[in-house]
């Protein structure tokens, strides 16, 4: 088991590691993500539909998002005191491409990547100083993954975030997986990535760090982690109910008020299932098809005449405070928040006073 140890990203360390997940739209910006770096962890913006604040989002809405990744990447610089910022882009949106290279202009230190296999990100960010992080919920996609990266770009991983089937958002698992998950054995699974990441970094000589996520919400669910031989922890659903979180107070209230039998599995219009918080909105979904006035292009997998509902709209709606008309994605564990506490002090039970 790792014991008081950093986590080591290449030239970038985490005094404390632990890793703020990517949530959106507008839950994980620059003041929640500044606030975790600051704390000694690795503070993540996700840059899903990022400028949906800005007056042209709905005419231009990749300008808005290209203009909002450089924004609230400043404002987490600028909150940081020097810790590391990253951002989090999912492999199905639309502008993939052109959001990576909007996070390495504006000088990210760490791209974490997933909802598909990101691999093109080599060719995205190379000569860049940003490291690169996939996304896997299988040592299958895992190894397709690092010998796509080995064949055409002689590059490996800088980090992996192992990704449980207990996360929030989009799941990398069939629906069948999630409504049994004892059956997936998912410890081992965690084990077998850990031993096959070891061999690549051997190959290109140097420690490739393994992150766990899914699932960790304190200090125990950390340790586990850690005894199956991950060197770090990505949490997300912990940090919405937090005073630095981007979203709504309201947003936070209906974690706070959710029993376990609240939280489920949805499809989402993306084509993957998702984890949230039934509702109102959620109900509506499995009666009836709600009009999608405009299309925003978002999702490369999303077809609008098929769709049940626009997911920009559903999560915007959430974050601002409509949470009956809103999609509000979240871990298995959102539960168990009983208040909204500041991340200094979630920082400060997970790894000793600050």
């Amino acid at each position: 088991m790792n014991t008081k140890q950093p986590l080591v990203i290449g030239d970038l360390i985490a005094k404390i590691p632990v890793i703020q997940g990517g949530m959106g739209v507008g839950v994980s910006l620059g003041n929640l993500a500044g606030s975790v770096a600051a704390c000694g962890g690795v503070g993540v913006i996700s840059t899903a539909q990022i400028g949906w604040r800005e007056e042209d989002f709905s005419g231009n809405p990749i300008e808005a998002n290209v203009r909002s990744i450089q924004k609230e990447i400043q404002k987490a610089r600028d909150i940081a005191q020097g810790g590391i910022i990253g951002t989090n882009i999912m492999v199905a949106t639309h502008p993939y491409e052109e959001y990576v290279k909007a996070s390495v202009k504006a000088g990210v230190d760490l791209i974490i990547s997933g909802a598909g296999l990101p691999v093109d990100l080599p060719k995205f960010v190379a000569g860049a100083r940003t490291k690169i992080a996939p996304i896997v919920s299988s040592l299958k996609s895992l190894t397709v993954l690092c010998r796509i990266w080995d064949r055409k770009y002689h590059k490996a991983p800088d980090m992996i975030v192992i990704e449980g089937p207990k996360a929030g958002g989009h799941l990398g698992f069939a629906k069948e997986e999630l409504e049994d998950m004892d059956s997936l054995n998912y410890d081992q699974v965690v084990r077998s990535i850990v031993e096959k990441v070891k061999e690549y970094g051997c190959k290109y000589m140097k420690k490739i760090p393994v992150v766990v996520a899914g699932g960790i919400y304190d200090k125990s669910d950390m340790d586990h982690a850690l005894l199956l031989g991950a060197d770090g922890v990505q949490m997300g659903t912990r940090f919405v109910t937090t005073y630095e979180c981007d979203a709504s107070v309201a947003y936070k209230q209906v974690y706070i008020d959710a029993k376990k039998e609240d939280i489920g599995i949805v499809q989402s219009p993306v084509g993957m299932p998702g984890r949230a918080i039934y509702n109102a909105f959620i109900k509506r979904t499995k009666k009836e098809k709600i009009p999608i006035p405009k299309c925003y292009h978002c999702i490369t997998t999303c077809n609008p005449k098929e769709t049940p509902y626009c997911i920009t709209d559903a999560l915007i709606k959430a974050v601002e405070g409509d949470v009956e008309n809103g999609l509000l994605f979240c871990g298995s564990d959102a539960y168990k928040a009983s208040k909204i506490e500041h991340v200094a002090d979630i920082m400060g039970e997970l790894w000793g006073h600050l």
